[in-house]
């Protein structure tokens, strides 16, 4: 009787910030990675790329995305999927008590501390702001094709370049 041998594939999950990528249906991940130093004895941030299969192009610049390695690479580079997009850019839930965050403080704290000391007229009001993403075409280029500058012309201004 002929032994099957079951290859075991390790699903790895990694939490990332979506960077401007050149390629069209693949996000650039920037991963922070932590090394440790053995003559410091500390800990050093590093920031590992990757890039991640995005064909629905879900991710916009600034996001943080969960994404997951694929059981085979579509391309050299391409080695990863995005799973789903964790925080948009720019709306923070904090992830235990579910709560908006505006900064390091709870939205409803700040609401309480303004009806505790009157709000100011210059104050931002969460509640009647529009949607996230209502710029978009207008003063917000994000889901516009990236591509590298490699060099500077007032008669080509190339609006896009990074």
């Amino acid at each position: 009787m002929a032994k099957q041998i079951v290859e075991k594939v390790k699903l790895k999950y990694l939490l990332g910030i979506c960077m401007p990528s050149s390629k069209t249906y693949a996000s650039r991940i920037q991963i922070p990675v932590y090394e440790y130093d053995e003559y410091l004895h500390m800990h050093f941030k590093k920031n590992n790329f990757i890039y991640a299969h995005d064909p629905d192009r879900v991710c916009k610049v600034g996001d943080t995305v969960l994404v997951q390695n694929l059981e085979e690479k579509l391309t050299k580079l391409i080695t990863h999927k995005v799973i789903e997009v964790i925080y948009p850019v720019g709306d923070i839930t904090d992830p235990i008590t579910g709560k908006k965050v505006a900064g390091s403080v709870y939205r409803d704290d700040i609401a309480e501390i303004n009806k505790l000391y009157g709000e100011s007229e210059n104050a931002f009001n969460y509640d009647k702001a529009p949607p996230k993403g209502y710029l978009e075409d207008k003063k917000d280029f994000t889901q516009k094709p990236v591509y590298k500058k490699y060099y500077e012309d007032p008669n080509d201004p190339q609006p896009y370049g990074v």
